[in-house]
């Protein structure tokens, strides 16, 4: 493709990003900046909260053609007064305990100027990334450090994990286009899919997976 053909098809993946913010109900769109280079998206500007900063990004995921997105959004509480530090604390602790499948007696929560810090320990990926999620949601959060440790009942068998991984892969994705590797205690997934939605799949099969301490995602998004 040359350079003329990429300029166009930048503008056109930047036009259809600031659409889809402008359609996104949880966003505003009037305040964030969008650019486009060979495919990645750059975002800019300001939101008043993380939850908002979130669907920014996953709008942007959502919009065919784009490879990445780089998230500069910065999150400005508003002026009036709004979540205390001790209020958001106690706010992230009922949230945890409301989440079913989330062991909140096992995980510690502070906050520090709007921002959460997470600690504790899982038995599984897909907890800690549950609980980051219920988090993000708070109102006056502008952000999270997910500290969670992930630690397995039982040994992993790497051999069964493969396979279990590559099963469901195929089941959900037909299996051919991603590539699973055990490096040490880490999940890695390559290969290339043909969307967001597809990229996120994979993942979440990856961190559902039984032993898995940490998955490394280096999925690219193409045709």
């Amino acid at each position: 493709m040359g350079s003329a053909a990429v300029a166009r098809e930048d503008q056109r993946i930047q036009q259809d990003v600031l659409a889809e913010l402008a359609w996104a109900a949880e966003v505003q769109p009037n305040e964030i900046g969008v650019s486009v280079q060979q495919g990645v998206v750059t975002l800019t500007g300001w939101v008043d909260s993380s939850a908002r900063r979130w669907a920014a990004t996953r709008c942007a995921q959502r919009v065919r053609g784009v490879r990445a997105v780089a998230d500069d959004i910065e999150v400005r509480l508003p002026g009036s007064p709004g979540a205390t530090d001790p209020e958001i604390a106690v706010a992230a602790g009922r949230a945890l305990e409301w989440d079913s499948f989330v062991p909140a007696e096992r995980l510690d929560v502070t906050v520090a100027n709007g921002w959460v810090m997470l600690r504790g320990e899982v038995e599984f990926g897909w907890q800690r990334r549950s609980a980051e999620r219920e988090l993000r949601r708070l109102r006056g959060v502008r952000g999270v450090t997910n500290l969670v440790e992930v630690r397995p009942p039982a040994p992993t068998e790497t051999d069964r994990l493969l396979r279990d991984v590559r099963r469901a892969m195929g089941r959900a994705l037909g299996g051919e286009r991603v590539e699973v590797a055990v490096h040490g205690d880490v999940l890695v997934l390559s290969g290339v899919v043909r969307s967001w939605w597809e990229r996120d799949q994979a993942e979440r099969i990856a961190w559902s997976a039984p032993g898995v301490r940490e998955v490394e995602s280096q999925l690219l998004v193409g045709d």
